[in-house]
């Protein structure tokens, strides 16, 4: 018999499938962490848009408009300025840990106009905002 027979051995083939199998587990757990993380830099990045489409509306308008929701526009009462064309939606599926469990965009005006508050959540810290539920306001985010 010839004993130079060249090829890889059962043992040798399981292990390669083995640590192929751990590797593609690595990189799958470290895909959702990113994605999670992209969800919630586009929450903020939404939010901040909104309130910036609310301080131009207020400039113009001298009130905060009585309803904002999302899929709809911000469009000016006395103007015909369009402040925002389309109110983003929040990324979907929720990150949010917290006992309200909420992935939507919250938006309560105060009757007179002078103030809003902008309710979201986040999965995680991002940037220097803190996971749970967050508020928005003229004031800023907290």
């Amino acid at each position: 018999m010839n004993k130079n027979k060249k090829g890889f051995t059962l043992i040798e083939l399981l292990v390669v499938i083995a640590i192929i199998g751990l590797l593609s587990t690595l990189a799958i757990v470290a895909l959702n962490s990113a994605r999670q993380k992209s969800r919630d830099a586009k929450r903020v990045a939404d939010i901040k848009q909104i309130q910036t489409a609310l301080e131009i509306y207020y400039n113009d308008e001298f009130k905060y408009p009585a309803n904002v929701s999302s899929g709809n526009p911000i469009s000016g009462t006395t103007t015909d300025a369009v402040y925002m064309t389309v109110v983003p939606t929040a990324p979907e599926p929720s990150d949010c840990d917290d006992e309200s469990g909420s992935n939507t965009y919250t938006y309560t005006a105060e009757s007179d106009g002078s103030s809003y508050a902008l309710t979201y959540c986040l999965g995680a810290k991002t940037g220097n905002v803190p996971a749970g539920s967050q508020t928005a306001t003229p004031v800023g985010i907290y």
